[in-house]
């Protein structure tokens, strides 16, 4: 298996915390007196990793000049994870199931942004389709600072069929668009539900819209025509999180 860089402080803190097996080597930047780097220069040790020391200008062409705050990890991902592994976790968490589906996110900051609301809003499963969409990458890890190695991340071959499956075992899809007649807070977000979204520009594909139980639109009063998709996964999950501590 490969090793990919990934680097910044929170996306290889998360790695040592969730996964320090497969962190095989890391940098640090040399006679820096950043107390967190110390920290991550401690924990890799702790976790029989040897930090090395590297003149910032040598992180710089690791990274191509991204901003790295002073770390740089060599990480071996590990394998992706398998769709029985998805309904599992749909079955474990039951009425409380909560999944993100994003059809066809395609910028990896944006990919990074909403891993790291659905993190934070608890989900149980982040969906995507495998082509023509973001994966996890160094960027997409940089930018949901730690989180996608704390939420569950699929990327599935069928997205219409797991969509399918997924309404077969009990989970109710509310899709989001601009040109829904219904407002997301009418609807009842309690219960086994994924949030779908479609990626950048072209929205949700057909046959995911035609999949959703729901479609909805989050209310706008500017002159705005339509959110970015990390801000609008970020409205509606926290919107069903709010309703779900309403429930009795």
């Amino acid at each position: 298996m490969s090793a990919e860089l990934i680097f910044g402080i929170h996306a290889v803190e998360a790695a040592l915390s969730h996964d320090p097996a497969n962190v095989v080597e890391l940098y640090l930047e040399a006679d820096s007196h950043n107390a967190r780097l110390k920290e991550l220069s401690a924990r890799a040790r702790d976790a029989g990793v040897r930090p090395h020391a590297r003149p910032r200008e040598a992180l710089d062409r690791m990274t191509g000049g991204a901003r790295h705050q002073g770390v740089v990890a060599r990480y071996r991902s590990p394998p992706p994870r398998g769709e029985d592994e998805l309904y599992g976790l749909v079955e474990k968490a039951a009425k409380d199931t909560l999944l993100l589906v994003l059809d066809g996110v395609t910028d990896p900051h944006n990919l990074g942004a909403c891993l790291r609301s659905a993190e934070a809003a608890g989900v149980s499963a982040v969906i995507v389709p495998k082509d023509r969409a973001a994966g996890i990458t160094p960027t997409v890890r940089k930018a949901a600072a730690g989180a996608a190695d704390r939420v569950a991340f699929f990327a599935v071959t069928n997205l219409a069929r797991t969509l399918k499956t997924l309404k077969e075992r009990g989970v109710w899809l509310v899709g989001l668009t601009g040109d829904a007649p219904q407002e997301l807070y009418a609807l009842d977000l309690r219960g086994a539900l994924a949030l779908v979204l479609g990626g950048e520009g072209e929205g949700m594909r057909r046959l995911t819209r035609e999949a959703c139980d729901h479609l909805a639109r989050i209310p706008l009063r500017g002159a705005t025509e339509s959110l970015n998709v990390s801000v609008a996964a970020g409205v509606a999950l926290f919107e069903a999180l709010r309703q779900r501590g309403e429930r009795t």
